[in-house]
């Protein structure tokens, strides 16, 4: 068993490196590092920014004071962090603008549009949609289930395998929702390796300071070449399906982009719920006990855990199309607004004790995966992969406890999707003055 294992160990690294520079190299910033710069407002950085697994004091500050604040910014930007004011402007499509082109005009950006679900409005985003939608349903995701389960077990088993701490978020939290995608997408095994190779320069951040919308570009450029293939020789996954299905009715670009918005959803929010979501549990007992429960108590956990810790921060900027009133307030066309889903699953008026993670809390429809139309499209399989790897890591490693002291843990700074650098662990029974800590 441990040849095999090894084995798949080379394949496995070499995905999750280029994966975890693909991850760092998407959320880098333009040139300059905000969290140290002193002319820019704390107000404006607050919504990017945690105390723990919990958003800064002062974004339940502004939300207390209303709905909707202004930022100082030299252009008009609201921040919504009300539940209800948040909701309303994700689900109406006809009055905000998800269009990548007007942050352009706007001069926020200047590459080229990713392409995808998320920076595009109606009709073309419902066109893209209604292509992607039936390969999402609970009943096709289902085939994916004990490939996922197994990925889950090997991973597991390599980690067993390992002298010393171990690092959860390189070894684990990454590496399932990585392999997923790619089972997803049909990345054939043998390409995997120079998937790896060409992308680790493109991704590089020892070099000059990549934007995030750079390294999607630069991401678009191998899933072009992926179609490419596809369209030669399609496989089962999902790209070759949608080669079969719709090849004619969508051009490399556009396959380029759905499958690049598929990843940058898909794999860096769900290694972030992986390590913070297990972060959770190791200070909670009574969350691990729950992980160890049946469908009806996992299916909890990890809906609760998704609106507790919501990786990610903000929702795609909108831009209003004409002047409307938000709670009272009123945004005039051409105004940037900005919804943090973190501080809005927070929300007082929505939620008992919302800062408190209650696994049997009354269902609600939190705003982790956003609302209306943009709806993660991967919610449900985001969701099945969390419901199998909680309850497999505990399960395995019953006495799993940091390596190092909580205050230690190195965390995302700035980042639309939270989560930790690194999480070491030792995975054995030995006792530990750390796990008194927890």
């Amino acid at each position: 068993m441990w040849e095999v294992l090894q084995s798949a160990t080379d394949v496995r690294s070499r995905v999750t490196e280029w994966m975890g520079k693909r991850f760092l190299a998407h959320l880098s910033k333009t040139g300059f590092d905000l969290e140290s710069s002193w002319f820019v407002p704390s107000r404006v950085l607050a919504p990017l920014r945690r105390n723990g697994l919990d958003p800064v004091p002062e974004m339940a500050r502004m939300q207390a004071q209303a709905p909707l604040t202004r930022l100082p910014l030299p252009v008009t930007v609201w921040l919504v962090t009300g539940y209800e004011a948040s909701k309303q402007v994700l689900v109406d499509s006809e009055a905000f603008s998800n269009d990548f082109g007007h942050l352009r005009e706007l001069g926020l950006f200047s590459d080229e549009a990713p392409g995808g679900l998320g920076f595009s409005d109606p009709p073309e985003h419902t066109r893209l949609r209604k292509v992607l939608t039936p390969e999402f349903t609970m009943r096709r995701l289902s085939r994916l289930v004990p490939r996922i389960e197994q990925i889950v077990a090997d991973q597991l088993d390599l980690m067993s395998m390992k002298d010393g701490p171990v690092d959860l978020v390189e070894h684990f939290a990454m590496t399932v929702p990585a392999l997923t995608i790619c089972e997803l997408l049909g990345v054939p095994a043998d390409e995997r390796e120079e998937f790896q190779r060409r992308s680790v320069s493109r991704f590089d951040l020892g070099g000059a300071a990549t934007t995030s919308l750079s390294a999607v570009s630069e991401s678009i450029v191998y899933f072009r070449e992926l179609v490419r293939s596809q369209r030669a020789n399609p496989t089962d996954g999902l790209l070759g399906e949608l080669v079969r299905k719709h090849g004619d009715d969508l051009d490399d670009d556009e396959l380029a982009g759905l499958a690049d918005g598929l990843l940058t959803g898909g794999f860096e929010t769900t290694a972030s719920m992986i390590s913070l979501g297990t972060l959770a549990m190791l200070r909670d007992p009574a969350l691990r006990e729950q992980a160890l429960g049946d469908d009806k108590a996992v299916n909890g956990l990890v809906d609760e855990l998704l609106r507790h810790l919501s990786v990610v921060s903000v929702a795609f900027l909108r831009i209003a199309r004409r002047d409307i009133e938000i709670a009272g307030v009123k945004v005039k066309a051409g105004d940037i607004v900005a919804c943090s889903l973190s501080q809005a699953n927070r929300d007082r008026g929505v939620y008992d004790t919302p800062d408190v993670i209650l696994p049997e809390r009354p269902a609600s429809q939190h705003l982790a995966f956003g609302y209306g139309a943009h709806r993660c499209i991967g919610a449900e399989l985001a969701k099945m992969e969390l419901r199998i790897a909680y309850p497999a890591l505990v399960r395995r490693f019953p006495e799993m406890r940091l390596a190092v002291p909580p205050g230690e843990l190195s965390f995302r700074k700035l980042s639309i999707v939270y989560g930790l650098h690194s999480m070491p662990m030792h995975l054995g029974v030995q006792p530990s003055p750390i796990q008194q800590v927890l």
